[in-house]
């Protein structure tokens, strides 16, 4: 490739379709309540449940939630299905940024994240939340890395749309001004006691939050895009 470039002939260009999960031996991890619509939604689905203060508690504390999500094996990658759970009835897209670690805990890069969840499974009981969270095709990340170890600017924007058919079901952003911790916050407590010899990816939480009434169905096409980073498109299976 660097002697096609030295010889003036022109590189290919990156297609973002044909792209696989850029994961080989790395576990995908997740933040949550990193943002404060992600907290206030969370407390109402679990308010029943009695579990509404835990996500309050959690957004000040110290210590952040953090919770394994995927392996190479349940992830997708763009323009690969997402899956929804069978056995619930409200499930939801969650757009996120995503940071490459590497073995030492050092962010290396950036991607994009969909964590698909389960929001009724995690309401009915706080303790429900790796079945609400973990299962298969229950992430996507990609199309590829953003090799960069500065922090990406605060205006960074975070969008997501979700077609249903020809029409447009759901539409928002958000801007990492809205994140509540850092990512290097993030990734120095997922590394304690923690080690990750191929390195890890950590999803940093998500900002936008579907209305109550939204829920995914089959078919339903998911486009998440976040500012230099790249666009995760997946499509309900």
């Amino acid at each position: 490739m660097e002697e096609a470039y030295q010889s003036g002939t022109a590189l290919p260009e990156f297609d973002a379709a044909s792209a696989l999960v850029p994961l080989v031996g790395q576990e995908v991890w997740a933040a949550g309540v990193t943002y404060f619509r992600s907290r206030d939604a969370r407390m109402a689905e679990s308010a029943e449940a009695g579990g509404g203060s835990f996500y309050d508690r959690v957004y000040e504390a110290e210590r952040p939630e953090l919770f394994f999500k995927a392996n190479a094996r349940t992830a997708v990658g763009t323009g690969e299905p997402i899956g929804i759970r069978s056995d619930a009835t409200w499930n939801v897209p969650e757009p996120e940024l995503v940071l490459l670690a590497d073995p030492r805990g050092q962010l290396v890069g950036y991607t994009v994240g969909n964590d698909v969840s389960s929001r009724d499974i995690e309401g009915e009981n706080p303790l429900y939340l790796p079945q609400a969270k973990v299962y298969d095709r229950s992430c996507a990340i990609g199309p590829g890395v953003l090799v960069a170890g500065d922090p990406l600017p605060s205006t960074t924007t975070i969008s997501l749309r979700i077609l249903r058919g020809e029409a447009e079901a759901f539409a928002g952003s958000t801007t990492l001004a809205e994140l509540k911790r850092s990512p290097q916050e993030l990734l120095d407590y997922l590394f304690r006691d923690n080690s990750f010899p191929a390195g890890c990816y950590l999803m940093t939480g998500t900002g936008i939050v579907p209305s109550d009434g939204f829920t995914l169905q089959a078919g339903d096409q998911v486009a998440i895009a976040i500012d230099a980073v790249g666009e995760l498109v997946n499509t309900v299976g």
